[in-house]
């Protein structure tokens, strides 16, 4: 599915797109390939990003007007596409691929006390870019990105927590494919594992000097040491945004908390700067260097 938004839309406006109670309104019979997470068309799509502030914001930025492809093939799974003017790898905005799931709680050794199947709608991609803006002096690039972001986190958690809420989920679930997105979402989000929480946390806390850049790239190239010397690997693992009571109280019981303090503790990392500086001959020039 595809639509181009007009260049005199009213995206400003503060009444929504379509009528306010269609968004709310419960439309689990509509499920389909051809709704975006099997109930939402495309208007009520832009109803949400506009009333959610998106449109707004895209506009403050010159990225306007939009271009919208809802893609459904992978039911459930569906994968969203906003561009700026008209599809094309170069005018990519926001790639988010998404699905409602269930997100059944492992045991973990000596946690908290695990917690039933939690329903949860997962982030399978997501990519938020500026194509009007390339990577330079000003702007240097995090592993992973082709543009610079958006700098509109806090904006776009709002819009899926909204989305979250209308259909009742119990969580948000990343997985992050990189280091520097779990740390990025560490603010909302929680490692089901308190001993992943609390590497990543340590990981952060030991190198606070350290500009934020060169240090995801230090992990993405494999240079950070362990204490005993061996190469620290990024491996992703379940992320979530709680939403219910149960969730949030796991994530602040007691157990929780020890045991993530105990792991940023005790653990001690260090950077092999040699293969460092050999691996990193090809990066912008920030991220070279002790």
């Amino acid at each position: 599915m595809k639509k181009s938004e007009s260049k005199a839309a009213p995206f400003w406006k503060e009444t929504p797109l379509v009528d306010e109670r269609e968004i709310f309104t419960e439309l689990a019979s509509k499920k389909g390939s051809s709704l975006f997470l099997g109930r939402y068309s495309l208007s009520e799509v832009r109803a949400v990003l506009n009333k959610k502030g998106f449109l707004k914001e895209a506009r403050k930025r010159f990225l306007w007007p939009l271009a919208y492809e809802i893609d459904s093939s992978e039911y459930p799974l569906q994968r969203l596409q906003i561009y700026l003017r008209e599809p094309g790898p170069e005018t990519l905005i926001v790639d988010v691929k998404v699905k409602e799931t269930e997100f059944v709680p492992k045991e973990l050794p000596d946690g908290p006390v695990p917690l039933p199947p939690q329903k949860a709608m997962a982030f399978e991609w997501l990519t938020l870019q500026n194509p009007l803006v390339k990577f330079g002096e000003q702007f240097t690039p995090l592993p992973g990105q082709t543009r610079p972001g958006l700098s509109m986190r806090t904006k776009i958690m709002d819009l899926f927590l909204y989305l979250a809420r209308l259909t009742r989920k119990d969580c948000l679930l990343a997985f992050p494919a990189y280091f520097h997105n779990a740390v990025l979402f560490s603010r909302y989000f929680h490692f089901w594992n308190p001993r992943k929480e609390a590497e990543v946390l340590a990981i952060r806390q030991s190198f606070s000097h350290m500009p934020f850049k060169q240090l995801a790239w230090v992990v993405h190239l494999n240079c950070l040491r362990r204490e005993d010397g061996t190469v620290y690997e990024w491996a992703a693992e379940e992320q979530l945004y709680p939403m219910t009571r149960p969730l949030k109280e796991y994530f602040d019981s007691r157990r929780y908390k020890d045991i993530v303090k105990s792991g940023r503790k005790f653990a001690a990392f260090s950077v092999d700067w040699a293969e460092f500086e050999r691996k990193s001959l090809d990066l912008p020039t920030f991220c070279g260097g002790a």
